[in-house]
């Protein structure tokens, strides 16, 4: 770790001489807010699986493609492998829904980040009405707002090791957003009410905002 002596003292971290856990603390304190990809799936054998990724974003509208990062565990539970059944699922059957989480769903939201065995089903953990999906065998959480049904593009191993990452790249094939939200195709961030991943225990709400005319 290196002070720079300016008058702005600022501390310069080479990522080599620190621990990848540290390294993801820095990364989760200073990338925020992160929207939330609640992602839902379901293994070769129909369990299905419910689980909140931060590392989210769009990719493009033609075609709309989405991306999340679901991060290999750092320390797993004896038996619990390093990847998350989600991605595993979406091996299995390149198939993915992303629900958007409202705040009034942050704590049922919060029940699925458990490391919980592979079998046991996160909407009966958290008390969440399943809905089939129309393009896709995964399910869609019903009390969600907006589902995205999305289809595999992209698989990228980035990092095999703890805290490893992964890129899963998704073609939106399917919208289902709430009537009320819609205004020619635009979100009421109001009504939306969705929430935003810090650090830790951390979340942020989106009802602070401020506009800025994009540069002609």
């Amino acid at each position: 770790m290196t002070v720079n002596q300016s008058s702005a003292a600022m501390v310069a971290f080479d990522p080599a001489e620190h621990e990848p856990g540290n390294l993801y603390k820095l990364m989760v304190g200073t990338i925020v807010p992160r929207p939330i990809a609640w992602v839902s799936t379901v293994d070769a054998n129909g369990v299905r699986n419910l689980a909140p990724f931060s590392f989210f974003t769009g990719v493009c509208a033609n075609p709309p493609v989405i991306a999340f990062c679901p991060v290999n565990r750092g320390n797993p539970a004896p038996g619990m492998p390093l990847r998350k059944d989600t991605l595993r699922n979406i091996h299995e059957t390149g198939e993915f829904v992303v629900n958007i989480v409202p705040e009034r769903l942050a704590a049922q939201m919060n029940v699925t980040s458990a490391d919980v065995p592979a079998d046991v089903d996160e909407f009966e953990l958290a008390g969440l009405t399943p809905v089939p999906g129309v393009m896709v065998g995964a399910p869609r959480v019903a009390e969600s707002p907006v589902h995205m049904e999305c289809k595999l593009l992209q698989m990228v191993e980035v990092s095999p090791g703890p805290l490893g990452g992964n890129i899963v790249l998704g073609e939106v094939v399917r919208f289902h957003v709430r009537h009320d939200l819609l205004t020619n195709y635009r979100i009421d961030p109001d009504k939306l009410d969705a929430v935003g991943r810090m650090a830790g225990a951390t979340y942020s709400r989106t009802r602070d905002r401020f506009e800025l005319e994009r540069p002609k």
